[in-house]
């Protein structure tokens, strides 16, 4: 009867919405749309001599009709607020599919004997995947058409996308819900036919070389952590487990060296590794460990000849290489190859026949260092503006002189370059069109530094039409993240161009958690120094304003998933200091979520966060923990948006938060929580669903910035 009577108090708040008079703290009176009452359910912890309080716990059922109708009402509410912004939604939209070439190709590349690419279609939502054999003058062949898969479905995301060595098998897994849980399954390319393998909630795989054996992991269906390999022969009915990760503090992949000599088994953690390995030659073998792991010991490994190259941080914070026998791995034998260097980071290795490419940060920035085997010489290639972000393509063949890479900057769209490794010539394939009378000459970029509490000099990478006067009157938008040693890009957006179009300025923030400054960098925002991460942002907010970038009154702050802690946090912290903030699928319920070893990625996290079972670890949490910090205060406008299948941080989240922020806020600014029934972690899966949304984020931006066309 109780859930009853609730259901019809929220669909009665769907259907008549009542207006209420409010009177704002300039005395003005304004008609106010009443939001949905969540009704609050007492629900207690007792931990660490501590009570923890939760009022709206039971948000977390999400089979419940009671919960289903709130998000519903919140969504009713949300649209209710936002009706007034319809007209600029839908010129945002339109200006966004202005800029973007809805027909066009990607790069193709090569692996094996064919060429493989895709298409997008003007008007359809997905890629459609193509390949050539020999030649890129061959016939074309269309291998998979995502928006096939698509029918009839909500969601639809590919995971992976491996044909076989000899071309005649594709092995791809689909999500159709947004929980990222994907399935296999193998198509033949010779007969268009599927084969009747239907795998269910499966991550990596790898081919043998036999062209029929599988490798593939599979996710707890709790937990979703990656915990066991199975090897699969097609065409027979036995999936065999090969290993099982007991620790839950490690996820696992497999993966198959470029030279299509050893199948990798990794086990990672957030602060440790450990590998196996077999001949891809014999898939039947037994696995060995090439290091066991220890703790604090990260590494990965690749291999070339009889050698395996280990990127390492023991004894190098930033990671160094060194190579060891494949006969005898153990340190013993290890031989330097590429020295620690504290000011650059090694990020990636990748290993040619007679080159070793290096993926590396070095001041904040992205770096590809060039080995040649024959000679014995490094270069790096060289990149012309100092702001931009670069990294590896598609580089499918071991036995080329040729690589592959991605340029881009804050005013450069995305460029495809194939680079000669022995004369060091740059020729570039293609560059992304940018329709609609865009012109870089338009657009100024620039880096400049905050200087946290600390003294710590923290980069902002920043992007802003030339006529823009920095007089404190602009727009701003600033993004952060700052977690996992995860390093923000600052790339191209065509997207953006609508806001910069408008005068909007927008700043990165890379700030501490992240990995752009290296391993320090990282370590400097986890665990006991995460406050670290939330004070950077403020400092680069302070910054900007006194530096009159902007004002108080036209800065927005967005962040989503670990960046939506990050928003909550300093949105409880320096309230004063923004206009207006966007929590995409934020992590705001930081020790309820980290007390709950049945939620996903709990347990993995505790070296990420700290275990809040252990009372030091549960005082400096609950410091900053976003939903656990609410407090009587005027906040900024804010757009919560959360995704009802979101494996990775629970729709309850953000919606929680904004119950209690409603609750405790003393304001009468916009407070909207807006639900994606139908999708995951990344939100739409289409990409003119995505467009739509991203026209929803930036009225609601430009509203809050006082811009209304």
């Amino acid at each position: 009867m109780k859930k009853l009577t609730l259901l019809l108090l929220i669909v009665f708040s769907i259907s008549t919405f009542a207006f209420i008079k409010a009177t704002a703290q300039d005395g003005n009176t304004s008609t106010m749309l009443q939001p949905p009452v969540t009704e609050k359910k007492l629900k207690f912890t007792e931990i660490n001599g501590d009570r923890l309080v939760d009022n709206y716990f039971w948000l977390r059922e999400k089979t419940s009709p009671a919960v289903i109708a709130h998000l519903e009402a919140e969504n009713a509410y949300a649209a209710a607020v936002m009706k007034p912004t319809e007209a600029l939604q839908e010129k945002l939209y339109n200006e966004i599919l202005s800029h973007i070439k809805q027909t066009d190709v990607n790069v193709p590349y090569r692996q094996g004997n064919y060429f493989y690419y895709s298409r997008t279609k003007e008007g359809l939502q997905y890629p459609m995947f193509y390949r050539k054999k020999g030649s890129l003058d061959a016939a074309e062949e269309l291998i998979l058409d995502q928006n096939e898969l698509a029918k009839g479905q909500k969601f639809m995301s590919l995971g992976a996308l491996m044909p076989s060595d000899d071309g005649n098998l594709l092995a791809f897994s689909t999500d159709n819900t947004g929980y990222r849980q994907y399935t296999l399954q193998v198509k033949d390319l010779r007969t268009g036919q599927l084969l009747p393998e239907k795998i269910e909630r499966v991550d990596s795989i790898a081919w043998a070389n036999d062209n029929k054996t599988l490798f593939y992991v599979t996710e707890d269906a709790v937990t979703k952590r990656n915990d066991k390999l199975f090897r699969h022969v097609l065409g027979t009915e036995k999936n065999e487990l090969l290993y099982q990760e007991k620790d839950e503090l490690f996820d696992i992949g497999v993966g198959r060296s470029l030279d299509k000599a050893v199948i990798f088994l990794g086990s990672y953690s957030k602060t440790s590794n450990e590998f196996r390995y077999i001949p891809a030659n014999d898939p039947n073998a037994d696995w060995k460990v090439i290091l066991p792991r220890q703790a604090d010991h990260e590494y990965d490994v690749s291999h070339r000849g009889d050698l395996f190259y280990i990127r390492t941080n023991k004894g190098a914070k930033n990671f160094r290489i060194v190579t060891a026998p494949v006969s005898d791995p153990s340190e013993k034998n290890w031989k330097e190859f590429v020295a620690h260097r504290p000011a650059v980071k090694i990020e990636d290795l990748d290993l040619f026949a007679d080159h070793a490419v290096l993926s590396e940060w070095e001041n904040g920035l992205q770096q590809i260092e060039i080995f040649d085997f024959k000679s014995g010489k490094r270069h790096e290639i060289a990149f012309p503006e100092p702001v931009y972000a670069a990294g590896l393509g598609p580089n499918r063949e071991f036995k080329t002189t040729v690589l592959r890479y991605n340029y881009q900057s804050l005013v450069r769209p995305s460029s495809v370059f194939d680079y000669d490794m022995n004369t060091r010539k740059a020729t570039l394939l293609k560059q992304t069109e940018v329709p609609g009378g865009f012109d870089k000459a338009n657009y100024k970029s620039e880096r400049v530094f905050a200087t946290a509490s600390d003294g710590t000099k923290i980069p902002m990478s920043i992007v802003y039409r030339r006529n823009v006067k920095l007089d404190g009157s602009a727009p701003l938008l600033l993004y952060g993240y700052g977690s996992y040693g995860i390093s923000i890009s600052p790339g191209f957006s065509a997207s953006r161009l609508a806001l910069l179009d408008r005068g909007v300025i927008y700043v990165i923030g890379h700030i501490r958690g992240g990995g752009e400054l290296g391993e320090p960098w990282r370590d400097a925002g986890r665990m006991m120094n995460k406050m670290n991460t939330f004070t950077d942002f403020i400092a680069c907010g302070d910054h900007l304003v006194n530096n009159k970038y902007t004002s108080k009154d036209r800065l927005v702050i967005q962040g989503g998933s670990a960046g939506g802690m990050l928003m909550g946090a300093v949105s409880n912290m320096r309230p004063d200091l923004f206009k207006a903030v966007v929590a995409q699928v934020p992590f705001v319920d930081v020790l309820n979520t980290m007390l709950d070893a049945s939620l996903p990625l709990t347990t993995s996290e505790y070296i990420e966060w700290g275990n809040p079972n252990e009372k030091a670890a549960y005082e400096y949490m609950k410091k900053y923990s976003p939903y656990d910090n609410i407090h009587k205060a005027n906040y900024p406008a804010m757009l919560v948006k959360v995704s009802l299948n979101d494996s990775q941080v629970p729709y309850w989240e953000g919606s929680k938060f904004v119950a209690k922020l409603r609750e405790y806020k003393t304001d009468h600014n916009p407070l909207i929580l807006k639900v994606n029934m139908g999708a995951g972690h990344g939100g739409a899966s289409g990409r003119y669903d995505a467009f739509r949304e991203t026209s929803f984020d930036y009225a609601f931006m430009l509203w809050q910035m006082g811009i209304t066309n």
